[in-house]
């Protein structure tokens, strides 16, 4: 895939809907093609469109190890609703046990290189693993969420992966996505309603107060532009993580 021929799919679908988006390319990459869901509330509107065009489409999630509960009742509440096979992909044990032992259960709060390892050996090479050989892969991020994904465009070419990526929520405003929710009652994560609008990991993440970003919750001791796990590298302005 060449930049041209990117530029080219963002002329063609810049001005489609999401669900035209989602219909053609799963149409076009069949299981070349990949859904990655974080099970925020884009994603959740990204699953009920899947599940209405493509029930066989692939959709994988990723488990840390350091989840919160409600977000584990949240996948066995999608799986029944939708009754799509949701796989849930680990880190290698191993690197797991090496890392904390060498740097500490909570590593992650001393410097960004350690947050970054951390988030390198727990969710990037989990979906590194998963995505070889596949084409491109299905992402909820929206240019609203932070100040590190204003530039980004319905399809991008992600170089820690080496596929394309698909965002095609990337123009919606937080309230199309609340109220898309609302109209087809599509299931939620329930940390949504007591202040957490984006959701990780349980130590790297907390609740914000009414008018805060909403990303000043997940790893609020970092600096702003710092604010991406390494999974949207593109987006993350301060380079790739380091190991």
């Amino acid at each position: 895939m060449n930049k041209e021929e990117i530029a080219g799919y963002n002329r063609q679908f810049g001005r489609a809907s999401a669900e035209e988006v989602l219909g053609h390319f799963t149409c076009m990459f069949g299981s070349d093609i990949v859904f990655a869901s974080s099970l925020g509330a884009e994603d959740q509107v990204l699953t009920h469109m899947l599940a209405g065009i493509s029930p066989s489409a692939e959709v994988v999630t990723l488990d840390t190890g350091r989840l919160f509960q409600e977000t584990y009742d949240l996948i066995d509440r999608v799986r029944s609703r939708y009754k799509l096979n949701i796989r849930v992909l680990f880190p290698e044990a191993s690197a797991v046990e090496a890392m904390v032992n060498e740097r500490g259960m909570n590593l992650f709060y001393e410097s960004v290189e350690n947050r970054r390892l951390c988030c390198g050996i727990r969710k990037i090479e989990p979906l590194r693993r998963y995505l070889q050989g596949k084409r491109i892969w299905i992402t909820g991020l929206r240019r609203e969420q932070s100040i590190t994904r204003t530039e980004m465009k319905l399809v991008e070419w992600d170089d820690t992966f080496g596929l394309m990526k698909l965002n095609p929520l990337y123009l919606w405003t937080l309230e199309q996505v609340w109220d898309y929710i609302r109209k087809h009652q599509v299931p939620y994560h329930a940390l949504h309603d007591q202040g957490y609008p984006s959701i990780g990991c349980m130590p790297c993440t907390r609740a914000v107060s009414p008018g805060e970003d909403i990303r000043a919750g997940r790893w609020w001791w970092e600096r702003p532009e710092n604010k991406e796990c390494g999974l949207h590298a593109g987006n993350d302005r301060p380079g790739r993580m380091k190991r």
